[in-house]
């Protein structure tokens, strides 16, 4: 069984697959990491492992790091299974490596566009040859509220809610704005890639995947555990090396 590991600023999360089927998978704060990864490896016989953050790990859960079987900690030397022609490969996120590497996993021979609705919302583009050529990033739907009240003097800090098009009222304006501003860019992307590579796939995932989805125009595929599967895959890859 293979220990998935996907450290982030505000959350971890702790997976289990067997082979490339996702058997266990948990949301925990970085600070009670240790004790969670204690619990997953007494549940399961794990075989080889990866971890993938972004943020600092605290010393007691780097020390249990440092025991687990078979551990690949994902950078910019990781093999992958794409060809990277990203000009500033050590400036790529680990995050965006491993949703490349689930989209070749899972759409072989596509072009395919995987949109990261998080923190921030990143675009990435991979050929059907599996070349991974780049992408965009832009802020995310939190930090756009949070732009809005935090440069000006009397807009209020909102969390996402129903939106209209045309807002009645300061609140409904800012829906309006944020909302529909960030499906447009979406859908707007989305058709340029479009024109510009047939047979294009669209993946769309991170924490506001679900709620995006049901507002774009576009056929997408909404998975949540998208980068999970991507990290799998890249262990899987260097397994087989």
């Amino acid at each position: 069984m293979n220990l998935i590991l996907d450290i982030g600023n505000t959350h971890a999360k702790i997976a289990v697959f067997q082979n490339r089927k996702l058997v266990s998978h948990q949301q925990t704060f970085p600070k009670n990491l240790n004790t969670a990864l204690r619990a997953t490896l007494n549940n399961y016989p794990i075989q080889a492992s990866i971890v993938s953050t972004v943020s600092a790990i605290n010393k007691d859960s780097l020390t249990s790091l440092h025991k687990l079987p078979k551990l690949i900690s994902l950078d910019a030397n990781t093999k992958v299974p794409f060809i990277n022609q990203y000009a500033t490969p050590t400036t790529l996120g680990v995050d965006r490596i491993a949703l490349v590497s689930a989209a070749v996993d899972q759409f072989p021979d596509r072009n395919v566009l995987v949109i990261d609705a998080g923190t921030c919302v990143t675009y990435d583009f991979v050929t059907n040859e599996k070349i991974y050529l780049g992408g965009a990033i832009s802020p995310g739907i939190q930090i756009r509220y949070k732009a809005l009240h935090d440069y000006t003097a009397n807009l209020p800090l909102l969390q996402i809610d129903e939106v209209e098009l045309t807002g009645n009222s300061t609140e409904k304006s800012i829906h309006s704005g944020v909302l529909n501003g960030i499906v447009q860019e979406i859908n707007g992307v989305i058709e340029q890639y479009s024109h510009k590579y047939p047979n294009l796939t669209v993946v769309l995932t991170g924490g506001d995947a679900i709620f995006l989805a049901k507002m774009l125009k576009s056929s997408i595929f909404a998975t949540p555990n998208f980068l999970l599967e991507g990290l799998n895959r890249i262990l899987i890859h260097n397994l087989d090396e």
